[in-house]
């Protein structure tokens, strides 16, 4: 993916939410964007899938904009896909659409999520010792507890966002022990129990 294209969103409406909303589509946009462009067998054989399973779902997804052909890669016969945009925003509105079917995708592709969050939260958990002593001290697993409206938690969001964003524009891959980071920022309300 060019540099430009890193930097493209693409915010979920009721229609593309549909097209993404299951579990095998979720895991194959997530292994384009993490890993690069690849073909339905590799992607079969990373995911534990059929091609046959796996080039129906890419299809499904290109059908809805999320990812497309690569000619930059292969030769002949061979499809190969990229993702055609870095990252997904749920559009809050999606909280609130009365369709039941919305209400039904959003939660799929919600769970979905977190169950990735998690995922990966476990497998650096497990794996942490295999890591440079350097990378210990680097990493951070926080938990804040904040009172605050909901307006306030929006404006926290967005500075969150721009200052993570401020770093993925200043990225260094090719600098000495640079590595792949994910972060995952969780902010919900809680009830007082």
């Amino acid at each position: 993916m060019s540099e430009p294209e890193k930097h493209l969103s693409r915010t979920l409406d009721p229609r593309s939410l549909r097209g993404l909303a299951h579990p095998l589509r979720i895991q194959l946009l997530r292994a384009l964007r993490h890993h690069g462009p690849a073909t339905a067998s590799q992607l079969a054989e990373r995911l534990g899938e059929s091609s046959g399973a796996t080039s129906y779902h890419l299809r499904q997804l290109a059908a809805h904009g999320f990812v497309e052909d690569d000619p930059t890669q292969g030769k002949g016969r061979e499809r190969w896909w990229k993702a055609a945009h870095w990252g997904t925003v749920v559009d809050e509105s999606l909280d609130r659409n009365a369709d039941p079917e919305v209400r039904g995708a959003l939660e799929v592709y919600l769970h979905e999520i977190a169950t990735i969050h998690a995922q990966e939260l476990n497998t650096w958990i497990g794996t942490r010792h295999d890591w440079e002593e350097v990378w210990a001290g680097s990493t951070d697993m926080s938990d804040f507890t904040l009172t605050l409206p909901p307006e306030r938690l929006r404006e926290l969001n967005a500075e969150i966002h721009e200052l993570i964003n401020s770093y993925h524009d200043s990225a260094d891959p090719d600098a000495p022990g640079a590595a792949r980071v994910r972060m995952h920022l969780h902010a919900f309300p809680q009830r007082e129990s």
